[in-house]
């Protein structure tokens, strides 16, 4: 993990080997746009029974969106009608509750809430007033089970708990102190609530690297290489707090003494004016085109350069193989999210086919955000979804062209002017004009 640091900007890359697959910026105007777990205290602005959601004021430029399946209430409060109330009958306009953002606001599009506020730690996330229990499925059974003995022990009762993949080999004196933390955060945050009366933020989520590392750090990564003392310092401490054996894989550079820039050194500037291409190279002479639009993201696959050895089949599937292997990589690396369509080349042996859906499946297995695909169409395509969380690379490093606004052409309205003149002549029949 590489965490850059400029005056105007912080960077952290993940990378896999050499191979870069992750990458965060942050920017001191995302205080505004990236608010991903911050909690709030909203004022309800409207409520649309047909849309089954409200829109409630957070003290932010757009109103948040709060859809019914997220809203948490007590059925004594509610006149019910029927097995399950509707929205219109928990929330009134003007009400305040409290609220923590789920997804960050996107182009037009507020941000997302929930009511089922959660805190994460770093083993264990806490859910208050919640009756919520789990541990990690990545988690082998036997460490599943030691876990689950010592929560028996340890979990507060009013208080649900979420046992993180991170706990691995936690001792219960670290479970118990992680989440004491969380509990008496929580406590601060409900006091703060209480003495509000307007919309107000109540609880906003650490730094770009603290929060990334609470998230990914863990035994299987060789280290963290900071290019900022005071990060570094804080970062060591926050580690230390936690995972004390783990505190010298955290590295300070010292570009001055080295010579050269951090992310030269582990080449990730190289790698993301690649990730912000839209054609990707296969090892094999193949190429992706990864095409953005606003309902969805296209990819297509190509054998390009790639002329095989044996026959049609063998190089198509070959190509389409690697081609699953990087899309998965550039999902992580772009940040790709919604709906996304692949156009893998066509394949005749239905067996391919099967093996290509399941290799990109296999290869998705590693990324940590939500996603689900659906097999090889009719029309040969792949139909997958991913959760949208953030922006993605492009937004972070693109603005919108003020010429064509993102449509990459430009109109002749030149044509369209001289158009009308001949539509308004008086050349034309008195019917027509």
């Amino acid at each position: 993990m590489c965490v850059h640091v400029r005056n105007d900007l912080t960077q952290v890359a993940l990378l896999e080997g050499r191979s870069l697959t992750e990458h965060y910026v942050s920017r001191p105007a995302d205080d505004v746009t990236q608010i991903h777990g911050n909690i709030y205290l909203g004022k309800v602005q409207n409520v649309l029974p047909g849309m089954e959601a409200a829109f409630v004021d957070i003290a932010t430029p757009k109103n948040a969106v709060l859809y019914r399946g997220d809203v948490q209430f007590d059925k004594e409060d509610v006149v019910e009608q029927g097995p399950e109330p509707r929205i219109e009958q928990v929330l009134k306009r003007g009400q305040l509750i409290l609220c923590q953002v789920t997804k960050n606001p996107i182009g037009e599009k507020g941000a997302r809430l929930t009511q089922e506020v959660s805190l994460p730690g770093r083993f264990v996330v806490l859910i208050p007033d919640s009756k919520t229990y789990g541990i990690s499925k990545r988690l082998p059974e036997n460490e599943r089970r030691r876990l689950r003995s010592v929560l028996d022990r340890i979990k507060p009762e009013e208080h649900g708990l979420i046992v993180r993949t991170a706990a691995e080999n936690a001792t219960e004196h670290e479970l118990a102190t992680d989440m004491k933390q969380l509990v008496e955060r929580w406590d601060r945050i409900k006091e703060k609530a209480t003495k509000a009366n307007s919309p107000t933020l109540l609880y906003r989520e650490p730094s770009l690297a603290v929060r990334v590392i609470r998230e990914e750090f863990s035994s299987d990564y060789r280290g963290i290489v900071i290019d900022d003392r005071p990060l570094f310092e804080e970062v060591r401490d926050y580690i230390g707090a936690f995972n004390p054996e783990f505190v010298d894989r955290v590295e300070f550079w010292d570009e001055k003494q080295e010579g050269f820039p951090l992310f030269e050194q582990y080449r990730v500037v190289e790698q993301l004016r690649k990730g912000l291409d839209p054609k990707v190279w296969l090892p094999s002479g193949g190429s992706l085109v990864i095409e953005h639009t606003e309902a969805l993201t296209v990819i297509d696959v190509n054998t390009g350069k790639n002329v095989g050895k044996t026959n049609l089949e063998e190089t198509v599937l070959g190509n389409n193989l690697e081609a699953a292997e990087e899309i998965a990589r550039q999902l992580r690396l772009r940040d790709i999210g919604g709906i996304i369509v692949i156009d893998f080349i066509d394949m005749e042996v239905k067996e391919n086919r099967r093996k290509v859906v399941e290799a990109f499946r296999r290869a998705l297995a590693r990324d940590k955000t939500r996603t689900q695909v659906f097999d090889i169409s009719e029309l040969g395509l792949v139909q997958m979804t991913r959760k949208r969380i953030g922006e993605g690379l492009l937004t972070a490093f693109a603005d919108t062209c003020q010429t064509c606004h993102g449509r990459g052409v430009i109109v002749d309205t030149d044509l369209l002017e001289d158009d009308a003149a001949v539509v308004a002549g008086s050349d034309l029949p008195e019917s027509s004009r």
